[in-house]
């Protein structure tokens, strides 16, 4: 089991979920530390989402509970959640593609200036902000007045993180922010994680992508079919380890033997 030395952001303890007579997650534990990247590593099905779905606020726990600094929380909307310094990117990243990025960037939540019925956004300070808060985390978009659309995957997903950390995030969970990536986009994306994490933010990293996780993780949790099948340290576990604790890869190395032995 890995140790930290620090007090954890977020404890999540016996964590359980049932649907009727299905188990989508039994008796899960772990922690998340601030200034650090836990991954979630596991197949489809192993039990991410319902997780991601109950630490936003999106689902009630069957049993179990999670703690924030300490303190027991139960969020009854991914809003609650966001108001605690909780935050989801998730894989359909929630932004306008024929909107521009400023705007989409405070969707909601605009700066105003004037008063009564002359109040109206200010434009200038939601360009300058968005402009800037991408640059401090190695982003230059320029021309922050383009639509969102017509950027990359990659950088879609640096908008949608830039903007939850400016809004407060101290804890950002990212379902699964590589998974339509390129190499190159999947490298953008995990660099801006690493400066996410170099800001003191804690970040829980929803993935199946042991390669992605191992490369910026600190920490790593392995689910399988609802489960706990690991927690491991950086310097405690192999990419191939990771690979082999996935039930994917596990079936994978199965059916290689099945058909190694085929006539």
């Amino acid at each position: 089991m890995a140790t930290t030395t620090t007090a954890p952001l977020m404890r999540v303890e016996h964590l359980a979920q049932r649907f009727g007579n299905v188990v989508a997650l039994d008796d899960v534990s772990f922690d998340v530390n601030a200034a650090r990247v836990t991954c979630l590593l596991g197949d489809n099905g192993a039990g991410k989402s319902t997780l991601i779905r109950i630490l936003s606020g999106v689902h009630r726990p069957t049993g179990g509970r999670y703690l924030l600094e300490g303190e027991p929380v139960l969020f009854d909307s991914p809003r609650r959640a966001l108001e605690h310094g909780l935050a989801t990117v998730h894989q359909d990243l929630a932004l306008l593609p024929l909107m521009s990025i400023w705007r989409n960037f405070f969707l909601g939540s605009e700066p105003v200036v004037g008063s009564g019925p002359f109040r109206r956004i200010d434009r200038t300070s939601c360009r300058r902000i968005a402009r800037e808060r991408l640059a401090e985390l190695g982003i230059e978009l320029h021309d922050v007045d383009r639509p969102v659309g017509t950027l990359s995957g990659g950088e879609r997903q640096c908008v949608a993180i830039a903007r939850a950390v400016h809004f407060g995030a101290r804890l950002l969970i990212l379902d699964e922010p590589t998974a339509a990536l390129g190499v190159k986009q999947a490298a953008i994306v995990l660099r801006l994680i690493d400066a996410t994490r170099r800001r003191g933010v804690a970040i829980l990293l929803i993935t199946h992508n042991p390669h992605h996780a191992h490369a910026v993780g600190d920490r790593f949790i392995v689910l399988r079919h609802g489960r706990l099948d690991g927690d491991f340290g950086k310097t405690e576990v192999t990419v191939e380890e990771l690979g082999r604790r996935m039930a994917g890869s596990v079936d994978l190395e199965r059916l290689g033997e099945e058909l190694s032995g085929s006539p």
